[in-house]
C-alpha cells in the first residue's frame, strides 16, 4: 500500500537496533571519561574518543556526537561565576607589565599566578595557582583558610621546585596585596624571577591565569567537599588530572605535561 516491502521495514528496525546499540556504547565511552574529566567539552571527548570510535566500527562525526549528546542531556552548559579576591589598593610598589606585547615561544618564559576562592561544607577556602604560560601545565598550588602572603607564597616554592631549566624567568600577576609583599618579592628575587603585574585594575591582562581558574572549578571542583582536607585531596587529583589528561584546542589537543617536556611548538590562543 505505502510502496515498502517487507524486506525494507525489517532492514530498517535491523539498521535502528544496530545503531541504537552504537550509541549506547558511545554514551558509555563517554561517562568512562567522565569519571575523571566530569565536565569536560564535546569536542575534547571526541578528540579523545576518536580512536576508540574507529577500533569498534562506530560512525559518529563530531556533529554528530553532539547531536547524541543533546538528546541525553549530557552537554556542558558554562558556569558563571565572579568573586573579586584582589585587593590592588594599597601603598607596596607596583611593577609594570612585562607580558602586555610578550610572545611566549618556550616553556618557563612566564609563569602566571592568581588567587580563587573555593567553598566546602566547613569554610570558605583560597586556591593560589602558578601555571607556566606557554604549556598551560600547573607548576604550584596551594590552600588555604585565608590570603595571606605566606600561604600565597608556598605555590611559588612548589612551582620553583617543579621547574626543569634555569632559563630566565618571569613571574606575571595582578597587583594584589600578596604578590607586593615582601615576602613573595623576596622568593622571586631569591630564584632570579623578575616580577611582573598587571596595568591599574584590568583582570583580562591576567586573562590566562583566570581562564585555568576557570577550568579548576568549572570542570572539576564541581561538587562541595565536607571539609579543607577532602578538598586538598581532590584539588590535587584534579590538577594530576588537568596536567596529564587533559587536552587543550591551544595545544593542538595535547596536554600540559606534554608540552612542557617537549621542545617549543606553534600554539593557538584557546584553551
Amino acid at each position: 500500500m505505502f510502496g515498502i516491502s517487507r524486506q525494507a521495514v525489517y532492514q530498517s528496525e535491523k539498521r535502528s537496533l544496530k545503531r541504537g546499540q552504537e550509541l549506547a556504547k558511545v554514551k558509555d565511552l563517554v561517562d568512562g571519561i567522565r569519571m575523571d574529566m566530569p565536565r569536560l567539552g564535546t569536542r575534547k571527548l571526541y578528540y579523545l574518543l576518536k580512536e576508540e570510535f574507529g577500533r569498534d566500527n562506530i560512525k559518529i562525526g563530531r556533529d554528530a556526537l553532539f547531536a547524541h549528546l543533546r538528546t541525553e542531556s549530557m552537554l556542558i552548559r558554562p558556569r558563571k561565576n565572579y568573586t573579586m579576591t584582589t585587593n590592588s589598593k594599597h601603598w607596596l610598589r607596583k611593577y609594570p607589565n612585562l607580558m602586555k606585547q610578550a610572545k611566549v615561544s618556550r616553556p618557563e618564559e612566564f609563569f602566571v599566578s592568581d588567587i580563587t576562592y573555593i567553598k566546602s561544607r566547613e569554610r570558605t577556602h583560597y586556591l593560589s595557582l602558578v601555571t607556566d604560560a606557554y604549556s598551560r601545565k600547573i607548576m604550584g598550588y596551594e590552600l588555604s583558610d585565608d590570603m595571606s602572603a605566606e600561604n600565597v607564597v608556598k605555590a611559588m616554592k612548589m612551582a620553583n621546585s617543579n621547574r626543569l631549566t634555569n632559563k630566565q624567568l618571569i613571574h606575571h600577576s595582578d597587583r594584589g596585596l600578596q604578590y607586593c609583599s615582601s615576602v613573595y618579592q623576596e622568593e622571586l628575587r631569591r630564584s632570579d624571577i623578575t616580577p611582573s603585574m598587571t596595568d591599574g585594575y584590568d583582570c583580562y591582562q591576567n586573562a590566562l591565569a583566570e581562564r585555568i581558574n576557570g577550568i579548576l572549578k568549572g570542570e572539576f571542583l564541581i561538587y562541595k567537599c565536607n571539609n579543607g582536607k577532602d578538598l586538598k585531596q581532590l584539588i590535587a587529583d584534579s590538577i594530576n588530572t588537568y596536567n596529564n589528561r587533559r587536552p587543550h584546542l591551544s595545544l593542538n589537543y595535547k596536554t600540559p605535561n606534554f608540552i612542557h617536556n617537549k621542545k617549543p611548538v606553534k600554539l593557538t590562543s584557546q584553551v
